[in-house]
């Protein structure tokens, strides 16, 4: 039997989602954890991976059981045996075609900026802490250049393995909620750091540093020499991966303003 399953986790504690010899990783906790309720071995596959410090509130996964359970077996079997910071919300039978990474048509991200003169104690690694005031609006204008099929080149990490470093950016808003700036980007994939480069940028142009004109100069040059200081880790969330018909997944938790969609952009999973 071959499952999916949303999986939750703060990456504070962890050197990314992918599984080290020498490091802690996300993927190692829910493996084992899957691999006692199986008892027998249980590799996963996720719909992509997040590094260091790097939070993901709607991961999907993939796995292949070697003994039959139900679905909600596999969940609560496997949420005893994880860390506090990890836990698998949903888990979902689904045909052997299935695969998180390559049958998903886009993922969304958050990237969330707690805008105030002091540090906070709760926020700590679990939002980028910007202590200049923002003008998200400025933010948003500069994002709007993004959309569509680029080479992002400027915004990808040295260490990026990709083949290409062309994406499409398919949405890209930029919002404040009362002391936080959000950026919610929806791509078909993403180049390593993107985002958080991404992120940096914006948040140079929101404080006025750099023009709103510059983010198409910034893009054009194709150097990431030229673009802005890569976003803290703390701040980015992994929040969804988007799958064609027939697959309709739960989607993540959390409608509050940090964590959900906007009431007219809530959606599943699934995606036309």
């Amino acid at each position: 039997m071959r499952y999916a399953a949303g999986v939750e986790y703060l990456g504070t504690r962890y050197a990314g989602w992918q599984a080290q010899k020498h490091a802690r990783g996300v993927q190692a906790e829910v493996e084992a954890a899957l691999s006692f309720v199986a008892n027998a071995s249980v590799e996963v596959v996720c719909a992509g991976r997040t590094d260091a410090g790097v939070h993901a509130l709607g991961q999907v996964i993939h796995f292949d059981a070697p003994v039959e359970r139900p679905a909600h077996s596999w969940m609560l079997g496997a949420n005893t045996r994880m860390p506090d910071d990890v836990s698998i919300r949903w888990v979902k039978a689904v045909n052997s075609d299935f695969h998180a990474r390559y049958t998903a048509i886009g993922r969304r991200y958050r990237y969330v900026i707690h805008n105030t003169r002091s540090r906070s104690a709760i926020w700590c690694d679990r939002a980028a802490w910007w202590t200049y005031p923002l003008d998200a609006e400025r933010m948003h204008a500069a994002g709007q250049v993004l959309l569509g099929e680029h080479d992002f080149s400027s915004f990808r990490a040295a260490e990026c393995q990709s083949s290409t470093p062309w994406r499409r950016v398919e949405a890209l808003r930029v919002r404040r909620e009362g002391a936080f700036v959000l950026i919610d980007i929806q791509a078909n994939a993403f180049v390593h750091h993107m985002v958080r480069n991404i992120a940096g940028t914006l948040l140079e142009i929101g404080q006025g540093k750099r023009e709103v004109a510059a983010m198409a100069d910034i893009l054009a040059a194709r150097d990431r020499k030229v673009a802005g200081v890569t976003g803290p880790a703390g701040g980015l969330y992994f929040v969804t991966a988007l799958y064609p018909p027939p697959y309709a997944f739960p989607a993540a938790d959390g409608d509050g303003p940090l964590f959900g969609f906007p009431c007219d952009e809530r959606e599943s999973r699934s995606a036309d």
